[in-house]
């Protein structure tokens, strides 16, 4: 099997898991985990991280920072799959005593931070990114925000800040799904288009279709060994909600759920297509 097809695979796995996962615990917010789904495992399985399950804290690793913390129930089954904890505790997500929430937070191995308010992520990872320069890391530090999010004015403080200091140890993914909590982004702060205000600033700006996991992976991998003295921003088309067709294009699917029905049906299909 090529790697694109290994990946095309894992992420179809990864989406039944989360999938999964919303049935268990019903207040996870699933259609903000499908969105990511291709940039998690292009990072993890397409060789752009350098981690190690064994040791999560390694001090060599790359920094991998998750704004949209709500967004990320997808990284649970990944992180399970490549070692960080115990499968088993896929089952108890959201359940008394386990270290799985709703939100994550740096008690799961794997998570670098506290990622419930959004906004601080961005400035968080550059200040990471400054640290490890200062000590002569070849380290990258990748952060993940929503388009959404970026309406959080501390972002674009992080933003003049890491172009300031010529971080190009620093490498933004933007889940660009433009939706956000209560309707599209157009029609809550119209900040289109998002390259030019990061260009602005000045970052190096590029995009890809977010749910082609090849194509993010190698725009990752290009993106960190291109060394240009300057942050570099990656736009990741992506579709909220992505492979549950009523939540694709409605305006509240942040805060839907979905029936334990209509759960076994997608994940039949996704189960049919492999």
């Amino acid at each position: 099997m090529n790697k694109s097809k290994f990946l095309e695979n894992k992420a179809n796995e990864i989406r039944k898991e989360t999938l999964l996962i919303h049935k268990r615990a019903i207040e996870t917010r699933v259609a903000s985990s499908l969105s990511p789904i291709e940039v998690f495992v292009a990072l993890y399985y397409g060789g752009v991280l350098k981690y190690d399950p064994k040791i999560p804290l390694w001090e060599n690793r790359d920094r991998f920072v998750i704004s949209k913390g709500h967004g990320s129930i997808s990284m649970y089954p990944i992180l399970a799959d490549l070692g960080f904890f115990d499968k088993s505790e896929l089952e108890n997500v959201c359940k008394p005593g386990s270290f799985l929430g709703g939100i994550p937070d740096p008690i799961i191995p794997g998570y670098e931070t506290i990622n419930g308010s959004l906004g601080h992520g961005l400035g968080v990872a550059s200040g990471m990114a400054v640290a490890l320069r200062a000590k002569g890391s070849d380290a990258s530090v990748f952060v993940l925000v929503g388009d959404g999010e970026l309406n959080e004015g501390s972002n674009w403080e992080a933003i003049m800040f890491a172009a300031h200091h010529r971080l190009d140890n620093l490498i933004v993914i933007v889940d660009d799904n433009k939706a956000s909590m209560l309707d599209f982004t157009k029609n809550i702060l119209d900040t289109s288009p998002l390259s030019k205000r990061f260009e602005a600033f000045g970052f190096e700006c590029f995009s890809v279709e977010g749910h082609d996991v090849g194509a993010v992976q190698k725009s990752l991998l290009s993106l960190k060994e291109m060394k240009t003295a300057k942050p570099k921003v990656l736009f990741a088309q992506t579709i909220k909600g992505k492979g549950v067709p009523f939540l694709e294009t409605h305006p509240l699917s942040h805060i839907l759920s979905l029936k334990p029905d209509e759960i076994d049906e997608i994940v039949r299909g996704i189960d049919e297509r492999n």
